[in-house]
């Protein structure tokens, strides 16, 4: 990368756009997945995501930034610390150290759980829930009702990539009816 920032919001898209990678049959025979960490190696592209990513959602209202395992982690926490808010992860069962909530799931491709510590969250706390992919919802939805088990809402909710056709806004708008969405691209 050759150009230190870029100017327009449609140069920055179009960048990140080029890097996502898709390989097929990942994580099993069928499915398309679009692999970011392509993005994340190219510093011009990284900063562009976050940036991108914060003015989506920097006149929304919240106070802490909920990453889901593990992609999640690597865009929340960094626009957490841009936006200066709080983050807290929603983890792979067995990976937090003290008390959690925790919920099971469908996915596009099998069943899983995440998990919550118990007191990560409280009824004050404003969340916005930030993942590097939007599929079936899912993973969103599921997360949203983590969030509401310690008592704080879901205001929003920003993701990386949007496969819209796998309809993942439904399950997420079921879930957190009032919360706004933003994707960068969509697929």
């Amino acid at each position: 990368m050759t150009d230190r920032w870029l100017v327009s919001g449609e140069e920055r898209l179009a960048l990140i756009r080029s890097l996502v990678r898709d390989v097929p049959d990942f994580p099993k025979p069928g499915i398309l997945f679009r692999d970011i960490t392509t993005v994340l190696r190219e510093p011009v592209a990284w900063r562009a995501t976050v940036d991108q990513l914060c003015d989506a959602v920097d006149a929304w209202d919240f106070d802490v930034v909920v990453g889901i395992e593990s992609r999640g982690f690597i865009l929340g926490s960094a626009m957490a610390y841009q936006l200066g808010v709080g983050f807290v992860p929603v983890r792979k069962p067995g990976k937090l150290p003290a008390a959690v909530h925790s919920v099971d799931y469908a996915l596009e491709y099998g069943l899983d759980s995440l998990e919550i510590h118990r007191d990560a969250l409280s009824a004050q706390n404003r969340v916005l829930i930030v993942d590097d992919l939007l599929a079936t919802g899912g993973t969103a939805a599921a997360s949203v009702r983590l969030v509401g088990a310690c008592g704080a809402e879901v205001t929003g909710a920003a993701f990386l990539v949007e496969l819209e056709a796998l309809g993942g806004r439904s399950p997420l708008a079921a879930a957190a009816p009032s919360a706004q969405v933003a994707t960068l691209l969509s697929y």
